[in-house]
């Protein structure tokens, strides 16, 4: 399945890992992946930390630090929210990140961006990123965000917590070329 995605994203949008290079000639983009309280904020749901992390703390205020950048410079902000309908499982995780709740809202070091004009926020409701962007009629949210912004480099950031999570839009790599 993961190659598959990436097969997909590949025909979509053209892909190669490299080099970020934050510049204003060319267009770049900041990709957060998951940085939910149902998986970052302790106690906050079945897969969150019990007890403080400081891997994942870092991880949040770097995260946080990044989207205060990008929106200061009025680049594109795109966040993948972990989003499920109480009534369907995800085997083998248990209940988590329920669609609605605080559990499946950014964690409050970005609850900003829920106001944020340079921000596209995505609830999904599988692991796939790419995927769960698909809309009804078929079109791609992201695959739009990326093209309405003529953006031509990614920069995805996620929380290592959250390890199948990482197979989000670019199977592993943290970095797009477009």
């Amino acid at each position: 399945m993961v190659a598959a995605t990436i097969d997909l994203l590949k025909k979509e949008l053209p892909v190669e890992e490299g080099s970020l290079v934050l510049s204003k000639d060319v267009k770049t983009g900041l990709v957060l992946v998951d940085v939910v309280n149902g998986f970052c904020s302790v106690g906050a749901g079945n897969l969150a930390p019990v007890k403080p992390d400081k891997q994942i703390s870092y991880m949040v205020k770097e995260s946080a630090r990044l989207a205060k950048l990008f929106c200061g410079e009025k680049w594109p902000v795109f966040a993948f929210l972990d989003s499920h309908h109480p009534d369907i499982p995800e085997p083998p995780y248990p209940p988590h990140c329920i669609a609605g709740t605080d559990e499946a809202r950014l964690v409050p070091d970005l609850q900003w961006l829920e106001n944020e004009a340079n921000a596209t926020l995505k609830c999904k409701d599988c692991i796939d990123g790419f995927l769960g962007s698909v809309e009804k009629d078929g079109s791609n949210v992201f695959v739009d965000w990326v093209k309405k912004n003529q953006i031509k480099a990614t920069y995805v950031y996620w929380i290592l917590y959250v390890p199948l999570c990482r197979l989000e839009i670019v199977g592993c790599l943290p970095l797009l070329r477009m």
